[in-house]
């Protein structure tokens, strides 16, 4: 726990952070209205995610991408835009691309398309060769995600880091209703008990969460410094305080903490 000022709250990591990232999901802004929305929290910002396949329709995306840099934050391209390439047999032209706009990473996901974990893992060492690489595992339809068992999750989070992926990221969508979500938006909890019990390290996990109780939960289950993507831009501040034990959500749990370290 740090002593500011004022109060006594959560310690937090500071960027270049390797725990408690957040991760922003940009849905196509224009470049005026990116800056607009994360010039004010750039501190908060550990990753921008520009979603799925907008990077490729979105006018001055190069601009957004130079803006990112001088806001301090990383960048990438959706796992969907790599997933379109690799249907296309393009892998190639979709790593020029990356480098052509300056992102800092790669996501190599399988969502959408037939692929399987063992060819996924495939595609992460090739990546790798060339850029720093997240992974996802899980899948955007609800209800092949719901077949895909604990033990299947575990196996493919552990051969994707084997592989070589820095992070992996636990599906939820942009809507929080797959992957580590049932359809109706609840958590797995099972699933994510499992995952969190067979050994990962967490802090190479990303989860998914742009709902504030997905936050809620992985905040008062893992701590202040849990690494958290698909994050709306105009939810930073707000994340942040449930980090910090600043909003009614947190608060209680990080004064039982509190106390009971003074005990």
């Amino acid at each position: 726990m740090i002593m500011t000022d004022l109060l006594e709250l959560p310690e937090r990591t500071v960027r270049p952070r390797s725990s408690g990232i957040t991760m922003v999901i940009d849905h196509g802004s224009t470049p005026a209205a990116f800056e607009d929305q994360l010039g004010s929290v750039a501190e908060l910002v550990d990753l921008v995610k520009f979603g799925w396949g907008t990077a490729l329709v979105t006018p001055g995306i190069e601009r957004k991408v130079d803006l990112a840099h001088r806001l301090g934050a990383r960048c990438y391209l959706g796992g969907t835009l790599f997933e379109k390439f690799v249907s296309q047999d393009r892998l190639d032209a979709y790593l020029d691309f990356c480098e052509q706009l300056g992102v800092d990473l790669v996501e190599v996901s399988n969502g959408v398309i037939p692929m399987t974990n063992t060819a996924k893992a495939g595609y992460i060492r090739k990546c790798a060769e060339r850029f720093p690489v997240l992974s996802e595992v899980g899948f955007k339809d609800p209800d092949r995600s719901l077949r895909l068992s604990s033990s299947q999750w575990v196996d493919a989070i552990g051969e994707d880091l084997e592989a070589g992926s820095v992070m992996v990221i636990t599906e939820a969508r942009e809507s929080g209703r797959s992957g580590i979500c049932r359809a109706d938006g609840a958590l797995r909890y099972g699933l994510v008990e499992d995952v969190l019990v067979s050994g990962v390290d967490a802090d190479r996990l990303v989860f998914e969460a742009p709902t504030k109780e997905l936050q809620t939960y992985f905040v008062t289950r893992l701590g202040a410094n849990v690494n958290l993507g698909n994050v709306a831009p105009e939810d930073v501040v707000s994340l942040e305080t449930l980090r910090l034990g600043l909003r009614g959500d947190t608060l209680l749990h990080f004064e039982d903490l509190r106390r009971d370290a003074d005990a």
